[in-house]
């Protein structure tokens, strides 16, 4: 039995692979929200990096309040221009000053900021078709303590609040994730005509699923609307072949299904994200710590991006549940759905939640006490390792959208 306080019941609800209507969203990378999600995820790290190398431990920071601005820009077939950049603002805290020594917080985030565009977003030229501003107030000198505790193996907790994980994903939820990726990877690799900002949303009515992809597509290598119309159409089979890996139901997938032909209305960009003209974006609006957006689902609301990496609950219980949750279906066998709710309270060890809830479906003729002693022990486990979370995300190990 765990000194650790464990809840294991049946969920109050049937698996959502069961359920009539599923619902499932995913921002790609270079969705406007995901932007600030990245952008704000790649300074925390490197903050965190750059504190471990000067002082030998992490210091107070977060950068989850990174914001963008929409810019303008007047796309045409084989190229157009930005009119009015974009402008991302870094906004958060961080310490400066430690030990006597100052630490340029401020030109780490711009760095950090710039190698992530130029890696993740290379149609956007930092400094014309985007202005990168950072304002990071001085961290809290009573939460830097928190930090500083040298005998303190096991961070406190800096909030009260709570993370969310399930498992396993279902097969809307993997075509989902996994058609995105894909065509963030090895699909724009060999298409450069695809820009980064793929929004993909997955309806699934019993057995019949309908997949919904907004493409950017990049003018400059789209010279007319038949070059455009065709690149459509290939996104629009290399998503259902990715769907056809994953399920056997009834797939339709739609692209672009606000282009009008006839109007010359398409979805065309210079630099391949909507920032380029009205669409604003905020960490925290986008992808949960799992990659999608589930309202079949419970979500936590917290901003996983950004948040230190050591003791904000917001960061690592989101990012344990789901560790936690994948585990459990991985090692112990006839659970069809699973959900673990981790709350904290503050100044209470990370490893020693408040409570850790833990709802399971299990297959037909299995208890929940049939399992209840291996998925606890799988909890207390993963519970104990809690500090494991932290090294992962320094290391960028972890996604966290």
């Amino acid at each position: 039995m765990s000194e650790r306080n464990i809840r294991i019941e049946s969920i109050d609800r049937q698996a959502v692979e069961d359920q009539e209507v599923e619902i499932v969203e995913r921002k790609g990378i270079g969705h406007p929200d995901s932007i600030c999600d990245g952008i704000a995820e790649s300074v925390a790290g490197a903050l965190a990096r750059e504190y471990i190398d000067r002082v030998g431990e992490v210091l107070h920071f977060n950068t989850d309040e990174t914001q963008l601005v929409a810019g303008e820009a007047a796309p045409a077939f084989g190229g157009g221009e930005v009119v009015d950049p974009i402008y991302l603002l870094i906004v958060g805290r961080a310490t400066k000053h430690y030990d006597g020594q100052a630490i340029p917080a401020e030109t780490i985030a711009l760095r950090a900021a710039r190698e992530y565009l130029e890696s993740e977003i290379p149609q956007l030229t930092v400094g014309e078709d985007i202005v990168v501003d950072v304002k990071l107030g001085e961290g809290s000198g009573d939460l830097q303590e928190v930090f500083g505790e040298d005998e303190v193996s096991v961070p406190m907790a800096n909030d009260t609040s709570f993370g969310v994980g399930h498992a396993p994903l279902t097969e809307t939820e993997q075509i989902v994730l996994e058609a995105e990726r894909r065509l963030n990877g090895e699909y724009a690799d060999a298409n450069p005509e695809l820009g980064p900002d793929v929004k993909i949303m997955g309806k699934r009515e019993g057995d019949t699923i309908d997949v919904t992809v907004a493409a950017a597509m990049v003018d400059e290598y789209i010279a007319d609307m038949d070059a455009y119309v065709e690149a459509v159409e290939s996104v629009r089979e290399f998503v259902a072949g990715v769907a056809r890996e994953h399920t056997d139901r009834e797939v339709n997938v739609h692209v672009n299904t606000a282009d009008d032909y006839e109007e010359g209305s398409i979805y065309l960009t210079v630099t391949g994200t909507s920032a380029e003209q009205g669409d604003d974006g905020s960490v925290g609006r986008g992808n949960r710590a799992n990659g999608l957006i589930t309202p079949n689902r419970s979500m936590s609301m917290e901003a996983t991006s950004g948040k230190n990496p050591v003791n904000h609950i917001g960061k690592i219980y989101n990012l344990l549940s789901t560790e936690i949750a994948e585990s459990v279906v991985d090692e112990v066998d006839d659970i069809r759905d699973l959900r673990v709710r981790l709350l904290s309270q503050i100044g209470r060890p990370i490893d020693q939640p408040h409570v850790a809830d833990v709802h399971l479906v299990t297959d037909d003729g299995v208890a929940v006490s049939d399992v209840e002693a291996d998925v606890e022990a799988i909890v207390d486990r993963e519970l104990a390792d809690v500090t494991e979370i932290t090294r992962s995300v320094i290391e960028g190990d972890l996604t966290t959208f």
